[in-house]
């Protein structure tokens, strides 16, 4: 683990560093012909040397990482785009992980069970994390289908608009807003859970200022409590079936 722990801080201080958005830049215009793209590549090796404490019994591994690394941010810089660029920046460092991984086991096996892994108490998390995660939406969605409105200002305009929005900057904030509710409640930080609702009012009183409307300020409030109460029971569920 100690070997993987050097490896991996390595990675980190030559791709997010040592780095700039210059390089970023240069790299996605010029591709293989790119000065920057070498410079980086080498910085990784001195990096990678550094970690392996310049010992030539790892020169496999050392050249196992550095010339895979090249030819992974080689490759991505001709299929990213900006669609994809997040697809493509997760790939390439879950890549890299994978990597070091390997070369890591190469030299100090990893002692794992899956069977671990796919233990009681970890495969009741992920079933908590999913239900937080996915259900939600799509209960709160249904449920409050009734009341869906459009409101109308003096002059006719919507007040209520999705257009007016991030494409689905509503569903990513109501994950995240349970996720953290989640982790309060099985970290018993209740009053991280006040805090969290108060934020997300103070946030969202401009929008109902605005609108000056009693049904969106109705529409908007229902949302956010049933967010907040599934999250809340989810997580009181998740601690009551940990305890037994």
């Amino acid at each position: 683990m100690t070997l993987f722990l050097k490896l991996l801080l390595a990675h980190i201080i030559g791709d997010f560093c040592f780095q700039p958005n210059s390089w970023v830049a240069d790299k996605r215009k010029y591709k293989y012909k790119s000065k920057k793209l070498y410079l980086h590549t080498f910085i990784h090796a001195a990096l990678v040397a550094t970690a392996f404490g310049f010992n030539t019994r790892y020169w496999m591994g050392f050249l196992f990482i550095i010339v895979s690394h090249y030819l992974i941010d080689l490759v991505k810089l001709y299929a990213e785009n900006r669609k994809n660029a997040l697809l493509y920046f997760s790939l390439d460092q879950a890549l890299h992980l994978i990597i070091l991984a390997i070369v890591t086991h190469h030299y100090q096996p990893f002692d794992y069970s899956f069977t671990g892994i796919l233990s009681t108490p970890h495969l009741l998390f992920i079933t908590a994390l999913a239900l937080v995660i996915f259900v939600p939406a799509v209960l709160i969605k249904m449920m409050i289908a009734q009341w869906r409105l459009e409101t109308k200002d003096r002059q006719g305009s919507s007040l209520f608009q999705e257009e007016d929005s991030l494409i689905r900057a509503g569903r990513f904030i109501g994950i995240l807003e349970r996720l953290f509710v989640f982790i309060f409640i099985i970290t018993d930080h209740w009053e991280a859970v006040g805090f969290l609702l108060a934020a997300k009012s103070i946030f969202r009183f401009g929008d109902l200022r605005e609108g000056k409307d009693r049904k969106l300020t109705e529409y908007v409030l229902i949302g956010t409590l049933l967010s907040f109460g599934i999250a809340i029971l989810i997580g009181l569920g998740y601690l009551y079936l940990a305890a037994t």
